[in-house]
Formats: structure tokens, C-alpha cells, sequence
């Protein structure tokens, strides 16, 4: 069954649906919540849940709706809630106006001020409160698509189609585990913590094992040997360009290029990952690589994240290659047909050599003359799809995986699988150390003295928040709050605001602003982790940094310190001190990531669930290494025996 063919899906949920990743069947089903909200009412007068309260109240007016901050709005109301009256506001939910009447009976969850008897909602549901405790799932939305809506399409899915198991039966007998499509409708729709933790145990090792075994037979098939991987590679050719490059490459890059050049010209298939620090020069590796597997009348393959990390990486090889015979494209979804096709044609008649890209690259309308080599920048922002995809337009191309998210050896072995990886941890010579303070709220006016010196020298300056805008929170910054205070600060000035709800074009636009230094001060949520290089960006500001892991603050500093300039990185914290610190003393991301894995705790079912290295749904590679391991070797004894 096609999505297009479940009830109420037309052509605008369809694209909505896209929006969010969701392509099939399979995707919708697997779309799984974010976190889980139990809710169990409170006692309004027990202090213990004024940051976390829950309780059904009669609304005793009528809502009042303000607007501030051009798109912000705010919803307010009288309620009476176990028998005192209480104000409530909600931020940005003006379309819940008319289904909030007075005399209605409403559930409120938020945070209660018992001294000013005010509520600050992060949720509203139209319905009384059970007795016995509810469990909410939360999914990530778009404008358009409502969460009533979403879940509606995820039971229709699962009602209408077969879903089989993907655990072996010894497996599921040996762990206990649940039928695979009872486990997905309990996770859609929970009904008490016992049953949604064994379903999330089943799927959660249901999504290991599946990526563990499909790596495993990968690299079995990659093991075999044919003398159709082999590359005939011209290695003057290659150390005479080598040779023209207006820098001396390091130990490392060196390493690995004349590693994975004697790959590349073997008998056996190359599958390898690449993974480096922020700015250790994985790219230019890349690129010689597949210059490398020109000389053997190759084509090759570049598919990054984003738009404008595709432009700049085809304007610097545009740059690099000058001198050369060696011919690069690029193709994304925003160029033109007459572009595109251009394009297409010119790549299956082979004038273009090294065609780097977006997602735009697996369209069924690109067809190559003879590709032998596919390379994935930040390799975990694509799904497996997408990645197979790329590597399906050849019969055997190498591989070639980059990512800028470097983790111990350890686990990336057991992560990766038996994936050829190597690291480069030597940095290009001239690059500058970002120095970093960890600054009180207090002290933020010696870090505003310091953003003011680096516009006055017409540099740039990245601006950080865990949050786009007013909610529960209020105690931590938003965006835009960030944007009026540093309007006021810095007058004359251009500043910005940019973050994941907003469009791609939108969010490629503002960017390519910043690039072009348009843009002076760049307020944002972590969606610049993975960006373009901004050499003129000498500043880092951080704020509320301890709701931040080591690796993620290690990867937004690298957003700074491109250029030979001197850079800085601010984090601003009044809490956890003593681990922030270790990003005032250390600067190598390999020891970070392993101080980042010790520190992580196992998590909590009713919260927020964090993302790992890889995008996986459910699982953390820090939080379930230990399963990770567990399942590396189930997957080696049923292989062994199986196959």
C-alpha cells in the first residue's frame, strides 16, 4: 500500500508528510515519538510539581490573544483549577482560541507561580483529566500537519498493512520480546509504562539488529573479490596534483589518501568511513580521491546535506581544479529543469567527471556513463535509503563515508560494524586554536566587549540558543528574546535569526546572507552544528551551554576558527561548571567524545530522547552502547549459523 492511498491524504499532506522524512508506508509507521509525557494530575498546592504541573480546570473567560515580536503570539485566560482561580498563558497556540470556552472543562500542563497564581502552558489538552495516569506520545510536526492528524494516518497504516518481523524467532523467544506490529501500535498509542518499555525494548533492538545484520552482509559482499573494483589509478598523475595544492597536506590526510588509493586499485570493494574533527580536512581528501578514480576514466559521486555546503564545495573544487582536465558539476532541487537537464545529459555522455550534490543526486533522471565512486558527506544526516539510493546508480561503486562527529575506536567498531574506518586528528598547519571561556550570566558583559571588538574589526559572530521561542521554559534564552537584546546592544548592526522550523529556502537564504557577510550577528538553534565554512566568523556565544553534550558544543565552536584569524568560543552557564570546563581545557574532539560518553547518564523514558552519532530513532549510540555490543554479537552467532 502507497501513502497517497490512506484516508484523507492528498496532495498538500503528502508534501507535509515529505517535510518530515516520511516517504512511505514504512516511514510513517517507524515515525516514531520523540518523547512521552505522563500525565498524572497534581496537587496544586504540593511545591514538588510547581515546575511540572498537571491538573483539569473550567476556563472562566473568554481567551485574549497578543501578538509581539512580529510572528510570537500569545494566548491568555481565567481558570478555575481545584478551586482557585488562576491566570494561564500560552504561547503560539492563537488557533486554540475557539475551542476554549468559558465552562469548558480543559487539562492545563505547565509551570505554576504560586506567588503571582499564574500557569505558563506548554500544552493544553480539550478534555477532562482521567483518574489514573495518561501517557501522551509527542511527535515532531510541521505547520499543517496536527499531531490528532498524524497519529489518525500512523493507526490507519498499521491497521491496513502487514508488518513483519525482522528479529529472528530464537531471538524473540531468547529476550522475550513482542510481535513487531503490536510493539509499533503500543508506542503509537501507550496505555501504561510497563507495556510502552517493552515495546520500545523490542523496536529499539529491532532497528540495531536490522542495521547491524545489513552491515555485516555489506561487508561480506564487499569482501568479495572481482577484478571489476579494480582502478587502473595514474599515482604520478595524482602526487603531481598533489603537488600544486597551495598548502601542504598533513600526515594524516597523506596516510589516508595512499591507504585508500591501494583500495581503490584492488580487487576488493572499498567501504570506508572517514571521520575527522571539525576542520581537520576530510574534504580535500575526498576530493583527490575522486580525482584519483578519474585518471582511471571513473566518474564520482558527492552528496552533502545542504544546498549551500554544496555550492561552496563546488566552488572550491571548481578552485582547486582549475589547472586540470578534471571536469565538476553540480546538481541541486532548486536549479532550473533547463539547469538540471543540462546536467543529466552532460553526465551520462561523461563531460562531467565529479558531480557534487544534494539529495538531488539519487532522482531517477540522473544516470552516469561509468560512476565508480560515491562519497557522503556527514554521512549520518542521510537515511540508509538515501545512501543506497546514491549507490545503486552504479553496480559497484567504492564508498567513501565522511563525518565530522568523531567517536572513540571503540565504539565506532562496534557501531560501524567491520566498516573500514580511519581518523584524522592531525589539523592543517596555520589553523588557530579556538580559545574558549566559560562564562557566568554576570560576566556576559566582558563576552558583549568582545563581540563589539570583532564587528568593529568587520568579523562575524555565531550566537547560540537551545530554544527558537517562548514556552514552559522561560528561564532559558530563546532566539528571538536573544535578537531584541542584542538589537539593543549592537544598533547598528545587521542580525539575523535562523533555526529548523524554518524553510529550506528560507534557512539557505539566510546563510548564504551570512556567508556573504551580509549579515553581521547570526542568532540560531544548533542547525549551523553542520554548515558551511565562514572564515570571517572569528565569535561563538553560547548560551544556557549546559543543556548542551560535549560533542554537540565541540561542534558548534568548530563553526568558528575556519580562517588563520584568531577565534573565541563563549559558553554562558550559571550551572555545571566543572563539565563545561573540560571545553575550556581541551580542544581535541576525540577526547571530548570520549569525556562526553562517560558523562552521559542512561536517560529518561519521560523525556526528551537525544540523538547519537548516528540517526537512529530510538537508539543512542552513548546511551545503549552496551545493547549496541549485545547486538553485534547476536548478529555474528545468527549469521554464522544462518547463512
Amino acid at each position: 500500500m502507497e501513502l497517497k492511498n490512506l484516508n484523507g491524504i492528498g496532495t498538500k499532506s503528502l508534501k507535509l508528510l515529505n517535510m518530515l522524512g516520511i516517504y512511505n508506508i514504512d516511514d510513517l509507521i517507524r515515525n516514531y515519538p520523540y518523547r512521552f509525557d505522563l500525565i498524572a494530575k497534581r496537587n496544586i498546592n504540593d511545591e514538588k510539581f510547581y515546575d511540572n504541573f498537571v491538573s483539569d480546570g473550567i476556563v472562566l473567560s473568554e481567551p485574549i490573544i497578543s501578538f509581539f515580536k512580529g510572528k510570537m503570539n500569545r494566548l491568555t485566560f481565567r481558570c478555575n483549577v481545584q478551586n482557585k482561580m488562576i491566570k494561564v498563558t500560552i504561547f503560539n497556540r492563537a488557533f486554540m482560541k475557539n475551542n476554549i470556552k468559558p465552562g469548558n472543562v480543559i487539562t492545563l500542563i505547565g509551570k505554576y507561580n504560586p506567588k503571582s497564581q499564574t500557569l505558563i502552558a506548554n500544552n493544553i489538552f480539550l478534555k477532562a483529566l482521567d483518574d489514573k495516569s495518561t501517557i501522551i506520545p509527542i511527535y515532531h510536526l510541521c505547520k499543517g500537519l496536527t499531531s490528532k492528524k498524524l497519529s489518525k494516518l500512523i493507526n490507519e497504516a498499521l491497521n491496513c498493512n502487514e508488518v513483519n518481523d525482522n528479529i529472528p524467532k530464537a531471538i524473540k523467544e531468547k529476550y522475550g520480546f513482542m510481535d513487531e506490529k503490536m510493539a509499533l501500535k503500543i508506542i503509537h498509542n501507550p496505555n501504561d509504562e510497563e507495556s510502552l518499555k517493552k515495546a520500545l525494548k523490542t523496536l529499539k533492538y529491532e532497528e540495531i539488529f536490522t542495521y547491524m545484520k545489513n552491515l555485516k552482509l555489506l561487508k561480506r559482499k564487499n569482501e568479495i573479490h572481482n577484478s571489476m573494483y579494480k582502478k587502473e589509478i595514474d599515482e604520478k598523475k595524482v602526487n603531481d596534483f598533489i603537488k600544486t595544492l597551495p598548502f601542504k597536506l598533513t600526515t594524516d590526510q597523506d596516510s589516508a589518501i595512499k591507504k585508500m588509493i591501494d583500495n581503490l586499485k584492488s580487487d576488493t570493494k572499498m567501504n570506508r568511513l572517514l571521520q575527522g574533527d571539525v576542520s581537520s580536512g576530510k574534504t580535500i581528501v575526498a576530493f583527490i580521491l575522486a580525482y584519483a578514480c578519474f585518471t582511471a576514466n571513473f566518474q564520482s559521486a558527492m552528496m552533502v546535506p545542504t544546498e549551500i555546503l554544496a555550492i561552496q564545495h563546488y566552488q572550491n573544487a571548481i578552485e582547486l581544479f582549475k589547472d586540470t582536465d578534471f571536469k565538476v558539476g553540480i546538481l541541486t532541487g532548486k536549479m532550473s529543469l533547463k539547469e538540471k537537464n543540462e546536467v543529466y545529459e552532460k553526465l551520462k555522455s561523461g563531460k562531467i567527471d565529479f558531480l557534487i550534490g544534494t539529495h538531488a543526486l539519487i532522482s531517477d533522471k540522473v544516470s552516469w556513463s561509468n560512476l565508480g565512486f560515491v562519497i557522503t558527506d556527514e554521512q549520518h544526516r542521510f537515511g540508509v535509503n538515501q545512501r543506497l539510493a546514491l549507490k545503486s546508480k552504479s553496480l559497484a561503486p567504492d564508498v567513501l563515508m565522511m563525518s565530522a562527529t568523531p567517536i572513540p575506536r571503540t565504539y565506532a567498531l562496534t557501531i560501524y560494524g567491520d566498516t573500514d574506518i580511519f581518523s584524522i586528528k592531525t589539523m592543517p598547519t596555520g589553523r588557530k586554536k579556538v580559545i574558549t571561556y566559560v562564562k557566568k550570566t554576570s560576566e556576559l558583559t566582558d563576552v558583549l566587549k568582545s563581540i563589539h571588538s570583532a564587528l568593529k574589526n568587520k568579523n562575524q559572530v555565531y550566537v547560540i540558543s537551545a530554544m527558537i521561542e517562548e514556552n514552559e521554559d522561560t528561564d532559558y534564552t530563546n532566539v528571538y528574546d536573544l535578537k531584541h537584546k542584542f538589537e539593543l546592544a549592537f544598533k547598528n548592526y545587521n542580525i539575523e535569526i535562523l533555526h529548523g522550523k524554518m524553510t529550506g529556502e528560507e534557512k539557505d537564504r539566510i546563510m548564504q546572507d551570512y556567508l556573504d557577510n551580509k549579515i553581521n550577528i547570526l542568532i540560531s538553534t544548533t542547525v549551523v552544528e553542520v554548515g558551511v565554512d565562514v572564515t570571517n566568523a572569528t565569535i561563538m556565544v553560547i548560551f544556557d551551554a549546559h543543556r548542551f553534550g560535549l560533542s554537540t558544543l565541540h561542534q558548534l565552536r568548530g563553526r568558528v576558527g575556519r580562517g588563520m584569524m584568531q577565534s573565541y568560543c563563549y559558553l554562558i552557564s550559571d550551572e555545571d561548571k566543572e563539565r563545561l570546563k573540560i571545553m575550556q581545557d581541551e580542544t581535541d574532539g576525540y577526547k571530548i567524545s570520549e569525556a562526553d560518553f562517560k558523562l552521559r547518564g542512561q536517560g529518561d523514558l519521560f523525556g526528551n530522547r537525544q540523538s547519537g552519532a548516528l540517526s537512529f530513532k530510538l537508539s543512542d549510540v552513548k546511551r545503549d552502547y552496551d545493547l549496541f555490543v549485545k547486538v553485534k554479537n547476536d548478529v555474528d552467532k545468527y549469521l554464522e549459523y544462518d547463512l
